[in-house]
């Protein structure tokens, strides 16, 4: 038998899987991709099964017949490889609900993305806490599992919370580990074109004094964020499942003070993923704190934070507020995310606000469409519900619809469409 916490060869761990076997590993950051780019050097699989998400390379063994994939977040190296040869499915769960899974399901193998150890032996699992933390601590602590690490020196430090072990675990804990030093996966900031701007002070001139934020990824979180960073509203809390720049700059502005009623004085977040810059900023940062998913993305928390405010971003909505925000037009985009969780969490806490942002066009096929539609069509899903839609936004506008009946909801979100679509949306009324 092996001893545990000893440092292997990347080629001598990916040995450790089996022909016939279950790997899980994180979302993007957290995934170990020296050890992924090395499994495509084995040819002797009979049926590999891994459940990830957001691959951020398109490795050799995704035109492997022998591997089948299931990806609970898509991004563009999903959508191109839906056409190889391996079996790549979406996995219809949210974040949340995927840490659940991976505890039920037991996944033989476990990988992470971790901290060299330090002089005291403890990795951490920087930013990237998700879905992987407490399945690879369990997967540790089993006789018939195995828990891998990959050490990178490029990842960054950030402490956890005592009670939620500290987002990190020790060497010694560890069936093995490799090492593999890589930059880490940036997201450089974008200019924010016309559209997201607008959208952007829509969303900002409704986020009162010391709200709890919650943002997703994508250029109108970061704009929001540099507008409350330069206005004069302030006192902010920081509870959300990414951490991006916009958070990074709302600190550097001392706009956050992180009152909450929970995991007070400290900006939480489960996974960071932004510049070069953001990953400086958060090393090592004592104002952060790193995450389980669960500790995050579940409604019963954040329906306790005062103020809570969520902004997401969606593809389409009809006008009866059923929202699709990761797969329309007959093709998976993305995923479900926090999405749900965090509209449900905003309906449920005192004064708090969801708003799902969008532009109010799209451009499909070289045609320019509207996003609000009177029905989704057949070939969209909807990935949250009408009952739970508060807050939407485009470039023309904010409505609140969720107190407003069928027919009046249906109007306020014809206001905000694109113009040239209204008159074809109120005839479908």
């Amino acid at each position: 038998m092996r001893k545990k916490g000893e440092e292997l060869t990347i080629e001598e761990a990916v040995g450790l899987i089996r022909r016939r076997d279950t790997v899980a590993f994180g979302f993007a950051v957290g995934q170990p991709v020296g050890m992924l780019s090395a499994l495509a050097e084995r040819d002797d699989f009979e049926q590999l099964d891994i459940y990830t998400g957001l691959l951020t390379a398109p490795y050799a063994w995704l035109d492997n017949p022998a591997v089948r994939v299931r990806s609970a977040f898509y991004g563009p190296i999903e959508r191109a490889s839906e056409s190889l040869s391996c079996d790549l499915q979406f996995l219809a769960k949210g974040f949340r609900g995927l840490e659940l899974m991976a505890q039920r399901m037991r996944p033989r193998v476990v990988l992470a993305r971790t901290t060299p150890p330090d002089a005291q032996g403890w990795l951490n699992f920087g930013i990237h806490s998700g879905a992987t933390f407490r399945p690879f601590r369990e997967a540790a602590s089993a006789p018939d599992r195995l828990a891998i690490a990959e050490v990178n020196r490029h990842m960054p430090h950030i402490e956890g919370l005592p009670d939620l072990g500290r987002n990190r675990i020790h060497v010694s804990e560890v069936d093995a580990w490799v090492r593999h030093d890589e930059e880490m996966m940036v997201l450089p900031e974008d200019e924010a074109s016309r559209e997201e701007k607008a959208i952007a002070h829509h969303v900002a001139e409704r986020i009162d004094d010391g709200a709890v934020l919650q943002f997703g990824i994508g250029n109108v979180p970061n704009e929001i964020a540099k507008i409350l960073a330069a206005g004069h509203r302030g006192g902010f809390g920081i509870h959300t499942e990414m951490i991006n720049d916009g958070i990074m700059h709302l600190h550097n502005a001392a706009k956050v003070e992180n009152r909450k009623g929970l995991y007070n004085g400290v900006s939480v977040a489960t996974f960071a993923l932004g510049s070069e810059k953001l990953y400086k900023w958060i090393d090592g940062n004592s104002d952060v704190r790193m995450l389980p998913v669960g500790a995050i993305n579940d409604p019963a928390l954040t329906g306790q934070l005062h103020r809570f405010v969520s902004v997401n971003a969606a593809l389409s909505i009809d006008l009866l507020g059923q929202i699709a925000a990761d797969h329309v037009g007959g093709r998976q985009y993305s995923g479900v995310g926090g999405h749900h969780a965090f509209v449900a969490g905003a309906g449920e806490a005192p004064e708090g606000k969801s708003f799902v942002c969008m532009k109010s066009t799209a451009t499909v096929h070289g045609r320019t469409i509207s996003t609000i539609v009177q029905r989704l069509p057949s070939n969209a899903t909807v990935t949250t519900p009408r009952h739970l839609t508060q807050w939407v936004v485009t470039e023309h506008g904010a409505v609140d619809i969720s107190a407003l009946g069928d027919r009046d909801r249906a109007q306020a979100l014809i206001d905000i469409a694109a113009p040239e679509f209204r008159g074809d949306l109120r005839k479908a009324l």
